[in-house]
């Protein structure tokens, strides 16, 4: 094969590298312990060049991916050098993480140089349980050190061979330490897949070959997404929205999107500082939210897939106000802003793009993921549990159809959880999982229908819930209605109590948690 690159050559190249980080998924799903990541398959995979710039990333979860390039480049930061057989751990989210039950993995993959690597490979699972003050790792927080376990970036893995203090380390600080341990080795065998592959595709075309269409996916990439930007009119668009917080004093996000030709600034001046609470968000996941957008818009106006890699990124400037909260200072509680305050940026990006481009960008969607912990101990036993799950709602109408009901949207792309395997592996009943009519906004195209989803436990536990979208409601667009906002509901003894957005519960046997999600906002004016 010649140094020659044509679409045909791009085209393999690009579904070889893909291939690369789905087998890895594929391998870490099926060897997994947890419901969480082998049920719900909540992790992602990717492959880098050996430079820290991404290549090529599996079709997982779209908050881990856009900000997983910020481990790679804190491993390489750190760590190096590096050995063929070293394995990086980290999960702390102020040097590469997102937040802490998010643990990452880096791998450096030698080909033919025996100094600097060739490739990275990297995983990043969310683990049901690292520790903190309460079962789940996703406490209501003021601080990152009541979360769990913090992580630095540090070899897991030196030369082939397992730090075991490390590693016993990490499984004493977590409630569940045989679950954390099958899932570890999980994300360990997919990196052994991720490097083997590297080296059978390397052997085949040759690393110079294969370097050369790397780089040239990674221009085209970089070509692409600027060819998009120009096709969306010059302009500035501003859009506000607003998390609940302590369901009192809304938090703002404000973003300004300046259109430039071929640049995109995103400027989030005039969002809120950082809060006491945990809905600050790394800038990771800032970058990893405004890639999210305009890749989804860059589909639409191109009307073909584009490889997402460095180059996708290219074109995108953001300003993020230092000690906002969106950049916070450590130790700022962050483990909600992954999850929540990621929704709420992708609503904010949306919101302003809808004003440059009113027929393609759709409505709002559930804005939340509606975060479910808990944990106990199994009856008659003295072995802990503990499980995490996000909750589907309504994903916003668009120009041209419904929203899609009961779905995991926008910066969650994983799965529920099946009832079976929930009951089968913990002390529960799931006494109704269903959409919930009518709850999406009216429109010319209708906002998707939340869900319903009421668990009722058969052994005390502790619950902890983080959810949004229960004062300000998904908002619709061009005369759409906004969708229904979310509702969580304590019963005891028959009793039915409305509860916060965010709390936690120390339940009893018998007790029953009912969630119910937001609808997404409709589209266009309502007809008769």
């Amino acid at each position: 094969m010649t140094d020659s690159t044509t679409a045909v050559t791009l085209s393999i190249f690009r579904h070889l590298f893909t291939s690369v980080a789905e087998e890895m998924g594929v391998t870490l799903g099926r060897a997994a312990y947890s419901p969480n990541i082998k049920e719900r398959l909540d992790f992602s995979c990717a492959v880098f060049l050996g430079d820290g710039r991404m290549l090529a990333q599996a079709a997982h979860i779209p908050v881990h991916l856009g900000a997983m390039p910020a481990s790679v480049q804190a491993a390489i930061h750190t760590c190096a050098p590096f050995q063929s057989g070293d394995v990086v751990i980290v999960n702390d989210p102020y040097q590469g993480g997102n937040h802490l039950p998010d643990i990452t993995l880096v791998s450096p993959v030698f080909i033919e140089h025996t100094v600097n690597p060739d490739f990275f490979v990297a995983s990043r699972a969310h683990h049901a349980d690292v520790g903190g003050m309460s079962p789940g790792s996703m406490p209501l927080s003021t601080e990152l050190f009541q979360e769990g376990i913090i992580i630095p970036p540090i070899k897991l893995v030196e030369a082939g061979k397992r730090n075991e203090a490390v590693w016993q380390l990490i499984l004493r600080n977590v409630r569940t330490p045989q679950e954390r341990e099958g899932d570890l080795a999980a994300q360990l065998a997919a990196h052994a897949i991720g490097e083997k592959r590297l080296h059978e595709i390397s052997t085949r075309y040759g690393l110079d070959d294969v370097w050369h269409h790397a780089n040239a996916l990674i221009d085209y990439a970089n070509k692409m997404t600027r060819a998009a930007i120009q096709m969306m009119p010059n302009g500035r668009y501003t859009f506000t929205d607003y998390l609940d917080n302590d369901d009192i004093n809304p938090i703002a996000i404000q973003a300004t999107i300046t259109i430039d030709e071929a640049e995109m600034i995103v400027n989030f001046t005039g969002t809120g500082t950082a809060v006491t609470g945990n809905l600050n968000a790394v800038p990771a996941i800032v970058h990893s939210a405004v890639a999210y957008c305009l890749r989804c818009v860059a589909l639409v106006l191109l009307n073909t897939d584009l490889p997402m890699n460095e180059g996708a990124f290219a074109p995108v400037t953001t300003h993020i106000p230092p000690g906002s909260l969106l950049d916070p200072h450590p130790p700022h509680a962050v483990a909600a802003g992954n999850v929540e305050t990621s929704q709420r940026i992708v609503d904010v990006v949306f919101g302003a793009l809808a004003q440059a481009l009113p027929n393609l960008i759709p409505a709002a969607s559930q804005g939340t993921m509606n975060n479910l912990t808990f944990g106990g101990t199994y009856p008659n036993t003295t072995h802990q549990f503990a499980y995490y799950e996000t909750i589907g709602g309504g994903a916003g109408a668009g120009p041209h159809a419904d929203g899609a009901s009961g779905v995991h949207v926008h910066m969650s792309n994983t799965l529920n959880t099946p009832i079976e395997a929930l009951e089968h592996t913990y002390p529960l009943r799931l006494e109704t999982y269903s959409l919930r009519q009518n709850s999406g906004g009216k429109g010319q195209h209708r906002g998707g229908d939340g869900l319903v989803r009421a668990i009722r436990f058969l052994s005390p536990v502790s619950v902890t819930v983080t959810s949004e979208r229960h004062q300000k409601q998904p908002y619709g667009l061009q005369s759409g209605s906004p969708g229904e906002r979310g509702k969580n509901i304590l019963i005891q003894n028959g009793d039915e109590t409305e509860i916060p957005s965010k709390i936690t519960l120390n339940l009893k046997t018998g007790d029953m948690l009912r969630l119910e999600t937001p609808g997404g906002g409709g589209w266009g004016k309502p007809q008769e």
